[in-house]
């Protein structure tokens, strides 16, 4: 465990300012801190605290940390939305271990929803400085990561045979890739090419782990939990329809909607004893991104007591959408057959308020930036029913946000 925390009391202050772009708004590829949608988010800057912790308890230890953080701050917030007053940027380990959960109290967050913008600044202002020129890649090259495609290939084939001798429904097994340029890798260019391209998704940037999820695990707003959930896709050309026809051989795919039926239901079942009441629809939308199709769910409930974020979070995570059915058997074989460390990939990701209250999507689409390094993921839902080739080609279409935002294609 690694922990900061300033020795005297804070000052926090937020109050109202004008902003044009978010994500213009962070001076420096160190340290920035983004979670973006649409126009709307937070983005941050300069640390002033951090929080690190692995295994089975790190929901509960990030909760007691926080709060613990947040006790003592002396707030004045002019503002009064979601996402003022103060915010830490989450990301959250897919497994118990090895690699640590990490929360970042930035000194500066800038926020926007619905056309109010804001600055929240943590024990006083920051002295101005000189913003950064954003750095475009160069001379990108990749490599085979942890598990090669071949090596992912032998992992779902053995996954299949398993779940046909009965003793797995479902598994999400996911294979890496290494990105390595000639200079250190500025996140604020890859943020900004996967919020243009890919707008309805959650562009977000903690600890180095850049992305954009088109999944919302879970927001909440007070006494509401809502989350969007995305289990079966489809891409253009992988099964030799139009494009206008992808929707519906989405919907009438026995496969993808018995992948999409795991997952939904896994997270209903885990939602159940906080609410009061939960919406659960009876059949999955599409959503349509501009790289894949998926089949999506939009569930909402109203809490029955004053539960955390945190402690919604430890509840659903790992959904069937990233893990498997069941649980307990999944999570275990995935460790087994992908032979490597997922680190923060597929964990929950966002960020939380002094309140409890926040937004956590799950780490899809992303890459863990290192100096020159990134290491990109990329995952399937395999049934006893897949296609071990068919998998290869749907992690491939996966990994096309992150690597032309990484190329910068379709930019000027």
């Amino acid at each position: 465990m690694a922990t900061t925390i300033p020795a005297v009391q804070l000052s926090v202050r937020t109050r109202p300012v004008r902003v044009n772009h978010l994500l213009d708004q962070l001076p420096a590829p160190d340290g920035a801190l983004a979670w973006v949608r649409e126009g709307d988010g937070l983005v941050g800057w300069g640390e002033l605290a951090r929080f690190e912790i692995s295994g089975p308890d790190r929901f509960a230890e990030a909760e007691r940390w926080w709060r613990e953080f947040v006790a003592d701050l002396d707030v004045r917030d002019d503002v009064g939305l979601p996402g003022t007053g103060p915010v830490a940027f989450v990301s959250m380990s897919f497994a118990d271990g090895p690699s640590p959960s990490v929360l970042v109290v930035p000194r500066v967050v800038v926020g926007r929803r619905g056309g109010t913008c804001w600055i929240t600044e943590l024990g006083g202002a920051l002295e101005p400085t000189t913003p950064l020129p954003v750095r475009r890649p160069v001379d990108v090259r990749y490599t085979d990561g942890e598990l090669s495609v071949s090596g992912y290939r032998a992992a779902v084939r053995t996954a299949v045979r398993r779940m046909r001798a009965g003793e797995l429904a479902k598994i999400v097994l996911a294979h890496d890739l290494v990105a390595t340029a000639a200079e250190p890798i500025d996140p604020r260019f890859l943020l900004s090419g996967l919020a243009a391209k890919y707008p309805s998704c959650w562009a977000y940037a903690v600890d180095g782990l850049v992305g954009a999820t088109p999944e919302l695990l879970l927001r909440k707003t007070g006494a509401t939990v809502t989350s969007r959930l995305l289990a079966g896709t489809i891409w253009p050309g992988s099964a030799g329809e139009a494009d206008h026809e992808l929707a519906a051989t989405l919907l009438g795919s026995a496969k993808d909607q018995r992948e999409h039926a795991y997952a939904i239901g896994s997270l209903a079942d885990a939602l159940r004893p906080f609410c009061s009441t939960l919406s659960v629809p009876a059949q999955p939308g599409v959503l349509r991104l501009p790289n894949v199709s998926h089949l999506v769910s939009d569930v909402s409930g109203r809490l029955a007591d004053d539960f955390s974020l945190f402690q919604l979070a430890e509840a659903v995570h790992p959904t069937a959408a990233v893990g498997g059915t069941p649980t307990n058997v999944a999570v275990p074989l995935i460790s087994e057959l992908e032979g490597m460390d997922r680190g923060r990939y597929a964990g929950p990701v966002g960020w939380i308020g002094g309140d409890g209250d926040g937004e956590f999507g799950v780490a899809l689409r992303c890459a863990q930036v290192t100096g020159p390094v990134a290491r990109l993921f990329a995952g399937c839902g395999v049934v006893a029913d897949s296609d071990p080739d068919r998998e290869v080609r749907e992690a491939e279409a996966k990994l096309v946000p992150i690597r032309q935002a990484l190329e910068g294609a379709d930019r000027a």
